[in-house]
């Protein structure tokens, strides 16, 4: 994450002298009136055409089996009870579409019921259900399953299900004529885990690129559109000779999206997306739109309990993981060892891991190889698809791909950011901090782009978290490229004559600044496109743009400008690596909090990341220590009095237990009490 073995460029004194930090000192935590405390999203008026979706499969009247994600039959009628008597109003497809549309908005609490699959008990246990309700739904058979004869055995994802357990298609071709039921598609033939990297790990067969363990290569981007493209057609042609209208809603088996395959849903006349994503869908928004997962048979307690959170604003616990602590070219041991982090980060009952997809083992920052296939640079395992699929499964947590934006160790010919020397007058690759490529070349960008596109093609992941790297100082770039894009602004065309004055000062960081955002926003794009809308975005930030709002010079980093661009912003919270001292730590934390709660809501898109490791150099400080697990826990609990909802640390070292499991437990974890 840092570049820990060169000199910063932090100017850490003006942290230490301010004037401010004596009068936090004191451990008391900020108090805010009960009036002035922000409400969660449940408490609120409900949102202009806002939904709710719920996603249930087969209902069975005793001994729910989960292999179906089966609910009682007494249970979904006390839920459908539930719903009616709070307020909640189903509403069908026609109606969210309309309100899209600008026609009439949706009704308060209005919730889209979904059923996949296409059981039997849709038509013998739901529908009569919905019909005396009087409310619509969606359901969503997958195509192989009701072509299967009868007598014969349904091949359920490997595991073989009585024929009766599924509807036929004439079944849904009479509730299709009610007007209460819209036929959405759950693929024809893709609803199924396939072999999706080298250790064999069988992911979403619409969502994953295959792997071929004979080849050892993966699926062909053109390979890939022509297996979807034939699904999608032929499950679209079935369901139209069976309802008599195209289908207009896609509902992605296990939750897994791809933009790929969602580009060739969007162009067969698909107008929504169903996903397994937290939160309530909005009318902007159909093509990624989340659901609740009924699995499990909750109660009607569990199933108010979670219609409730459905609308809250969820808090972000993050563990920073380093893939180059979990690498060994023993294949076994390696294994082993992603064995040991997967247990650990179930075991700390966390939300998030940003995990990352570069190879760092020398520790200075710069990628010369990565985890996973690419175009550019060397592989040093094909381990990223593996881990994060790993976590995502196991320990319940949505990963973040941790990528570089500059700091890639491509061809010797393509420029690095330059650095002019204002004794000299030369400009030079700047060494003071990471070794950069030039963002102002245009191979430099493509070359990144692809990176990124190879990234999202070769894993499943939940979002992106841009690197640190992404900074120029006040004498940064100096390269041929990056004078020719200030003169195109309007700029000069020479550092001396941009720094000459406080106005053009002022423009060239505001012009810095925005270019790395729009850089790094392209790069979302792509990855987007590649992987699906579902994709989230974090960047880190130093602390001290925040805190000396006029240091964006030395940075091209600007804290309103992240809050704008991201869903995520990541302060790297961290006092030590700032030089302040152990006993003013408190007061810089809460200094810092306190400078980001002035803008309005951004508590709720920040995640504050403290530090694990001591980088500081000098006596005593020769190799990183671990800091003491009871401290980092402490400044959790700090930031967390202050305001903070999002925290988390860097970096985990799973191999030592740094920092310490059951210290650190309670102080992170969403699942403990009190939250």
């Amino acid at each position: 994450m840092l570049n820990t073995t060169l000199p910063r460029i932090l100017l850490s004194g003006l942290l230490c002298m301010s004037g401010a930090l004596t009068g936090c000192a004191r451990d008391i935590p900020v108090f805010v009136p009960p009036d002035q405390r922000p409400m969660e999203n449940n408490q609120r008026p409900w949102p202009k055409n806002q939904f709710l979706a719920l996603a249930y499969h087969d209902v069975e009247d005793t001994d729910p089996d989960q292999a179906y994600v089966s609910v009682r039959t007494e249970h979904l009628k006390e839920q459908l009870a539930w719903l009616h008597a709070n307020g909640f109003q189903a509403v069908s497809v026609d109606q969210i579409l309309n309100a899209r549309q600008g026609g009439e908005p949706l009704p308060e609490k209005a919730v889209l019921l979904s059923f996949d699959d296409g059981y039997q008990s849709f038509y013998t246990h739901v529908f009569p259900m919905l019909k005396a309700y009087g409310w619509p739904s969606v359901l969503a058979p997958v195509g192989i399953w009701l072509d299967t004869p009868a007598k014969q055995k349904v091949d359920f994802g490997g595991k073989p299900t009585d024929r009766e357990r599924f509807l036929y298609w004439r079944q849904v071709s009479e509730v299709a004529r009610s007007g209460l039921v819209e036929i959405g598609a759950h693929t024809d033939n893709l609803h199924y885990g396939a072999v999706a990297n080298p250790q064999g790990n069988q992911q979403p067969a619409a969502a994953a690129r295959l792997y071929d363990p004979k080849t050892g290569r993966y699926e062909s981007d053109e390979a890939y559109r022509a297996r979807i493209e034939r699904d999608v057609g032929s499950i679209t042609r079935k369901i139209r000779q069976a309802s008599g209208k195209t289908p207009r809603v896609w509902v992605w088996p296990y939750g897994a999206a791809s933009g790929g395959a969602l580009e060739i849903v969007g162009d067969n006349g698909y107008e929504m997306a169903l996903t397994l994503l937290d939160g309530a869908g909005t009318v902007d928004g159909l093509m990624n739109t989340p659901r609740l997962l009924l699995a499990n048979d909750p109660s009607l307690r569990n199933f108010a309990g979670a219609i409730s959170n459905m609308q809250r604003d969820h808090a972000m616990r993050v563990a920073h993981v380093d893939l180059d602590y979990v690498y060994d070219p023993d294949p076994a041991q390696m294994d082993k060892n992603l064995g040991l982090v997967i247990q650990r980060i179930a075991d700390m009952q966390i939300t998030t891991v940003f995990l990352q997809a570069f190879a760092d083992p020398e520790g200075d920052g710069l990628a010369r190889s990565l985890y996973f296939p690419n175009r550019h640079l060397p592989m040093r395992a094909d381990l990223f698809n593996r881990a994060a699929w790993q976590l995502i499964n196991r320990a319940h947590v949505e990963v973040y791909a941790w990528m570089p934006v500059l700091s890639f160790d491509l061809d010797p010919a393509l420029p690095r950011v330059e650095r002019w020397d204002p004794e000299t007058g030369r400009s030079a690759p700047a060494k003071n901090q990471y070794l950069r490529l030039s963002p102002f070349d245009a191979q430099v960008r493509r070359q990144i782009t692809d990176i990124y596109e190879d990234l999202s093609r070769h894993a499943i992941f939940n979002g992106v978290l841009f690197h640190d790297d992404a900074l120029l100082s006040d004498y940064e770039d100096a390269g041929p490229a990056a004078l020719a894009a200030y003169r195109a602004q309007g700029l000069p065309g020479a550092i001396r004559e941009l720094r000459a004055d406080p106005e053009t000062m002022r423009r060239w960081t505001r012009y810095k600044s925005r270019y790395l955002v729009d850089f790094t926003q392209t790069l979302a794009r792509r990855v987007r496109e590649i992987r699906g809308p579902q994709i989230g975005t974090a960047r880190n930030i130093y602390a001290l743009p925040i805190l000396e709002p006029e240091s964006e010079a030395w940075f091209a980093q600007n804290l309103d400008d992240f809050l704008g661009a991201y869903d995520w912003t990541a302060p790297m919270a961290m006092p030590y690596m700032e030089n302040v001292p152990h006993d003013q730590a408190d007061a810089w934390l809460d200094r810092l909090v306190d400078t980001v709660a002035r803008r309005p809501g951004a508590l709720n898109k920040t995640v504050f990341e403290v530090q694990a490791r001591d980088w500081r150099a000098g006596a005593g400080h020769g190799d990183p220590d671990h800091i003491d697990a009871h401290t980092i826990a402490h400044w959790m609990k700090r930031l967390q009095l202050r305001g903070a909802r999002n925290f988390g640390y860097y970096p985990d070292d799973f191999i030592q237990d740094e920092p310490r499991l059951e210290i650190i437990r309670p102080a992170i974890s969403h699942a403990w009490y009190p939250y």
